[in-house]
């Protein structure tokens, strides 16, 4: 959420999924996921309207049934939208799903599947080398247990 969003958090948090998560391996209008969630859910009463309303925080009190069938269909858990820890992890799990689609991070990822721990730290080496080159920031990752 940025500093200037004035949107309830859980439009904020809605709207990130659609932006970021791609179910079935593309990005979903509000009508298509509504008529989505209703083919899994028949008993669910949700439209485009109502998921567009969601999204831009004009309504923001959807049903736990709703909110649960939205977290199926985004492949998160339903504390995302109200746990912040959740939805931080989370967060960072879609930054790292998103670097992986830019062309040439998967091809690297791929190439550096398998390879020996000694290797892929001089890789790593290397590419944080060209990362300050550039000017990019250094990368932070969670320590690996061992």
């Amino acid at each position: 959420m940025t500093a200037t969003d004035d949107r309830p958090l859980l439009a904020v948090r809605l709207d990130d999924l659609f932006r970021t998560v791609r179910p079935q391996g593309r990005h979903w209008t509000n009508a298509e996921a509504a008529e989505e969630l209703k083919r899994a859910n028949p008993e669910l009463k949700v439209g485009g309207v109502y998921l567009s309303q969601l999204r831009t925080g004009k309504r923001a009190n959807p049903s736990p049934e709703l909110l649960a069938a939205l977290a199926r269909f985004f492949g998160v858990s339903v504390a995302y939208f109200f746990d912040d820890e959740v939805a931080e992890s989370v967060r960072g799990e879609l930054a790292a799903i998103e670097a992986l689609r830019q062309s040439g991070v998967r091809a690297v990822a791929m190439r550096a599947a398998g390879m020996k721990k000694d290797n892929l730290q001089a890789i790593t080496a290397i590419m944080d080398q060209y990362r300050q080159m550039q000017g990019l920031p250094p990368v932070t990752e969670p320590s690996d247990p061992e």
